[in-house]
């Protein structure tokens, strides 16, 4: 906390004028100890906190649509009125506070009690809704569904033992060390509980039966369901490795496997990274953080090529090398042996242990048994419902029609999966609601952080505004002359205004 001697912000109990809002439409100032962001909407002002719930991102620096506020940092959007949650990857509404005009100055003084919604009338809610996952799009859907007023039973089942967690970090601050633990669980298990959200952990679901709606858990337990959503996820593809034994040899997607990885680490100096995915390379900025020697095995001649193109691979290439990393690119692992990994060049590398970063396939599993169209993934329509009626898709497994492409999106990121998620709940419900939203994500390596916002499977041209090499640029991916997809170095705002330009291609 700043000394208030020094502290630029103004006391809002003091009152503001309302002049200072002519140029600009949010003014963050201070209400006690609270930084608090003050927004105009015409003649009416609004109070809410001033950062984001989710990694505090500073609000007065994103922007304003249609009476909401979005986050510069990763794209969450919140009712600046009710400060309720309404896109992810936030999960908490913003603290709000009561306004007070008085002539040409406001006033901010006054904390009121969180919004809330009303409970749904009880012929219009589902009997029982079960969730298939516990990640990212999972949760998404339950806390959605508890705000929208439903009250009936409401379960999430889930194959690991802890309860949903910030898998992002997982490659990120807590696999660098710089993260404790207890920064990861999502909620509490106190909030499950009284919330009324049954948490069925450990235990994977053995069969779904669509006719009978009813899924089987190992041990024998038997689901029942008015509505179901599968939110299982993806797993690491799992590599033949001549001579690789299991316990040199580490894949991360769990909390499990980062723990894993984190006590391997602790007693080893070298690690040789296979791959070169957006996970892979977050990883080796994460290991060489924590001071090991770190090489980079990938397949294509440069990072993220058929993502970002060649001149933003470069730039990666660069970073990791400035840092110590050493890439080793056009190459794959044939052989590891006690002490040693062998590239598809002959070259010999010393490792101490591998971690594979190969990309993951879909846990389609579980549906494409029980007779649910899957392709690359379970197959949704724009409601994200599946071939079978009253069950839905959501996260790393859906695979839906992307009006802006014309062609079905399967988008492995966190924050698009919580948005599935909650336009699943949503529909859940009721509500008949398109998904319509522009896939967002981040990867923060070493001290670079791109913002992705769209999808672009291929394109034709690049247009870049600004300097790659500085990071402060705009990256436009288009084809037949639209944007299909933008990524931003150092420049948050229009990562925001061009998440808008996509939404509004639709309107």
């Amino acid at each position: 906390m700043s000394d208030n001697k020094r502290d630029p912000l103004p006391d809002l109990e003091l009152g503001v004028a309302t002049a200072d809002f002519d140029r600009r439409p949010m003014l963050v100032g201070r209400v006690g100890k609270a930084e608090v962001l003050v927004v105009r909407r015409g003649e009416e002002f609004f109070a809410i906190a001033a950062h984001c719930t989710h990694y505090h991102g500073p609000l007065v620096e994103g922007l304003l649509v249609d009476g909401t506020v979005r986050c510069p940092w990763h794209h969450a959007c919140f009712d600046f009125k009710t400060g309720m949650v309404k896109r992810g990857p936030a999960l908490d509404p913003l603290d709000r506070w009561q306004v007070d005009r008085q002539g040409d100055r406001i006033f901010v003084r006054r904390k009121l009690e969180p919004a809330g919604n009303a409970p749904r009338p009880a012929d219009s809610q589902p009997e029982s809704v079960v969730i298939v996952g516990t990640g990212s799009a999972g949760l998404a859907a339950a806390l959605k569904l508890r705000r929208e007023g439903y009250q009936r039973a409401l379960t999430m089942v889930g194959r690991e033992p802890d309860a949903p967690y910030d898998r992002p970090n997982l490659s990120k601050d807590y696999l660098a060390g710089t993260a404790p633990e207890e920064w990861l669980p999502l909620r509490s298990d106190d909030f499950y509980r009284d919330n009324g959200i049954e948490l069925a952990l450990g235990a994977a679901v053995q069969k779904l039966d669509p006719q009978q709606n009813k899924l089987t858990l190992e041990g024998g337990r038997e689901l029942s369901f008015d509505r179901l959503l599968l939110a299982t996820g993806a797993e690491p593809i799992r590599l033949q490795i001549a001579g690789a034994e299991p316990d040199r040899v580490f894949y991360l997607r769990s909390l499990a496997d980062c723990r894993a990885i984190i006590a391997r680490a602790a007693s080893s100096k070298r690690v040789a990274i296979l791959g070169s995915s957006f996970i892979a390379l977050e990883v080796a900025a994460s290991l060489r953080t924590r001071g090991l020697e770190v090489h980079v095995i990938g397949r294509d001649s440069s990072l993220m090529r058929k993502v970002l193109g060649e001149r933003v691979g470069d730039l990666l290439r660069k970073v990791h090398e400035s840092k110590g990393n050493v890439l080793h690119l056009g190459k794959t692992i044939t052989r590891v042996d006690k002490q040693t990994v062998t590239l598809s060049d002959g070259k010999t590398l010393n490792a101490d242990f591998i971690v594979v970063g190969a990309g993951v396939r879909p846990l389609d599993d579980l549906a494409r048994a029980a007779g649910i169209a899957t392709n690359n993934g379970v197959t949704v329509d724009e409601y994200l419902m599946t071939s079978a009626n009253g069950i839905y898709a959501a996260g790393d497994i859906a695979s839906w029609p992307d009006p802006r492409s014309g062609e079905r999106a399967r988008v492995e990121h966190w924050v698009v999966a919580q948005r599935l998620g909650e336009t699943a709940a949503r529909n859940i419900l009721g509500a008949r609601e398109k998904f319509t939203a522009a896939p967002f994500f981040w990867t923060h390596q070493f001290d670079v952080t791109i913002n992705y916002v769209g999808y672009a499977s291929s394109w034709d041209s690049i247009r870049v505004d600004g300097d790659i090499e500085q990071r402060d640029c705009a990256i436009r991916y288009e084809r037949g002359g639209r944007a299909l997809a933008v990524a931003t170095l150092g420049r948050d705002l229009q990562s925001l205004q061009a998440e808008l330009e996509l939404e509004r291609v639709l309107t």
